[in-house]
């Protein structure tokens, strides 16, 4: 089988070492299964996406020689797929309770109990296909009860209960902009992605997407692989709001970028410090159960 999996940054900030570590585990991982990489910019933040991240981030992945099979001629940007999004929303409005939400963040803290959890305040409100969205309102689905059970390639099998973790989940957030949940997977549904790969940090993601994936259609759930992040001294990972670690500053101090790879591969323990890796060479650091050695 011929999987597809893809490489997915934000062009919120510039790329680090971070990154750099899921674009091991992602082309690793495609090579070592001869599976295709998709390049795929999620920009669904229309706020905090920039074009000038955009173009760093592409010249960045090309000068370390990480080369996407698909999405980069042209590229492939979620906010130029407006309408697969809306017709992904009325395909859900048609057959599940898909409703109007003007709860604020402050309101659902109070509500839950501080838990996070949408306690479905707004159910009431339903939304039929066509339904008008007021200016300054949201776009939430009820979610049932069941858990949703997987098999980690990294963590073995996990089940989650996405109406416990997090409640009905918002598809479209209040000013207007495509949720990251909602659209991810849309695209990878629209994409034909089967193979998830991603850090540990979306772990908690997974079971509400597949749960999601199934309520637009999908019939066989992808599968997903969750890498260990480079963490902190002080447990935190890596962000690019704390500019931690940028590829572009390694450049400019006149690493290579094996030099640059090597380092986030030694980072999540694949290899010794100071060993260069060629991003050709990432798929020798996956072992034959698609874990990292």
């Amino acid at each position: 089988m011929l999987h597809t999996t893809r490489f997915a940054p934000s062009p919120t900030g510039y790329l680090h070492l971070g990154h750099i570590v899921n674009a091991i585990y992602v082309w690793g991982l495609a090579r070592a299964l001869a599976g295709r990489v998709l390049l795929r910019i999620e920009d669904h933040d229309r706020i905090r996406s920039r074009r000038v991240f955009e173009a760093a981030i592409l010249e960045d992945l090309a000068w370390l020689g990480f080369v996407p099979d698909e999405g980069l001629n042209p590229v492939r940007r979620q906010s130029e797929h407006h309408t697969a999004y809306a017709n992904a929303l009325a395909t859900l409005a048609a057959t599940h309770n898909v409703y109007a939400c003007d709860c604020s963040r402050k309101d659902i803290r109070v509500r839950g109990q501080d838990t996070g959890r949408y306690p479905g305040t707004c159910r009431a409100r339903r939304l039929r296909p066509g339904d008008a969205v007021p200016r300054g309102v949201g776009v939430r689905v009820q979610l049932d009860d069941r858990p949703e059970s997987f098999t980690d390639g990294a963590l073995g099998e996990i089940a989650q209960t996405p109406a416990d973790q997090c409640g009905d989940l918002l598809l479209r957030d209040r000013d207007g902009n495509w949720t990251y949940q909602f659209a991810v997977t849309v695209d990878d549904l629209n994409d034909d992605v089967d193979l998830v790969v991603r850090g540990m940090d979306l772990l908690s993601s997974t079971g509400r997407q597949i749960k999601l994936a199934r309520m637009l259609g999908r019939t066989t759930p992808s599968h997903f692989f969750h890498h260990p992040l480079i963490i902190k001294p002080d447990g935190e990972k890596l962000s690019k709001s704390s500019g931690d670690t940028g590829v572009r500053e390694l450049r400019a101090a006149g690493a290579e970028g094996p030099t640059v790879i090597g380092l986030a591969a030694a980072s999540v323990g694949l290899v010794e410090r100071g060993t260069p890796v060629a991003a050709d060479a990432v798929s020798d650091l996956m072992d034959d159960r698609g874990r990292g050695r």
